[in-house]
């Protein structure tokens, strides 16, 4: 891996997001591009109206000169240096990008290897949910790889690859295996649910082929039952374990993230997720 692309608030830095991110680059020897997103709100141009001589005309001010304005720049400024400093002080090579919308988040994202985010990143006034509703269009439409970052994180000791047999799903595995060499000591767990009782593991030797090229101590696990509702139950209380799963939207993935319960599994679990598009 060489370039890893990570999407801030450029008002609310979140440090374990940058911790973990951090963590992420010094592993893989990676470059950090750092892009800090503001509010949509546009630099517009306010009327007042004013009167000479008793006579009324409309004089106007820039939005960059009202006190919440300047506010938020010295935020943004304030964020960019603790960004620069975070880098600086674990020596890891940076770049910046400033005021992307999410088409630009795309872009950007074309052209890395991997992109880190924020499960609860939102620009919206209220609570938007976990994932945000920005983060979902974001899985859905990036173009590498996205790890959503835990809210805590001490070590990696376990992959975890939610596995169902698809195109998809191998995708996935591959991509980690090809992002993170550096984990290739790590203990693997391959776990698939079925709702058939008498199923056995998709295609077992040669997933387990594969992977023997790569890594040493692997495991398989499968389980009968509801995907979403079994995987949730697997995951609580762990600890150290990376998830790797299928493009956003598969069945498993889509139930994992369904809006009723996507709070408590991320929260719960807090791990982190490897994400990957075919």
């Amino acid at each position: 891996m060489e370039k890893i692309l990570v999407t801030m608030d450029a008002t609310k830095l979140n440090r374990n997001l940058l911790d973990f991110a951090a963590y992420v680059a010094r592993l893989t020897h990676s470059k950090i591009t750092g892009v800090f997103l503001e509010s949509p709100e546009a630099e517009e141009i306010v009327p007042v109206r004013k009167s000479v001589l008793g006579m009324p005309y409309v004089d106007s001010i820039v939005a960059g000169n009202l006190p919440e304005v300047k506010e938020r720049n010295k935020l943004y400024n304030e964020n960019v240096k603790l960004f620069k400093e975070a880098c600086d002080t674990r020596g890891i090579p940076y770049s910046l990008c400033y005021n992307h919308c999410l088409a630009d988040i795309i872009t950007e994202s074309r052209f890395a290897d991997v992109l880190i985010v924020d499960a609860e990143m939102s620009f919206n006034s209220q609570y938007d949910g976990t994932p945000s509703s920005f983060i979902k269009e974001v899985l859905a439409k990036a173009e590498c790889p996205v790890i959503i970052a835990p809210f805590h994180f001490t070590a990696i000791e376990e992959i975890l690859f939610a596995y169902d047999g698809s195109m998809s799903c191998v995708f996935a595995m591959k991509q980690f295996t090809y992002l993170f060499p550096e984990l290739a000591d790590k203990k693997i767990r391959v776990l698939e649910v079925n709702a058939h009782k008498d199923s056995e593991i998709t295609q077992r030797n040669k997933v387990g082929e594969w992977l023997k090229m790569h890594y040493s101590c692997i495991g398989f696990e499968l389980l009968h039952g509801n995907a979403s509702t079994s995987l949730l139950q697997q995951l609580l209380g762990k600890q150290n374990t990376f998830v790797v799963m299928g493009a956003f939207g598969r069945n498993m993935l889509s139930g994992f993230f369904k809006h009723s319960t996507a709070e408590l599994v991320i929260r719960t679990i807090d791990l982190p997720v490897f994400i990957a598009h075919h």
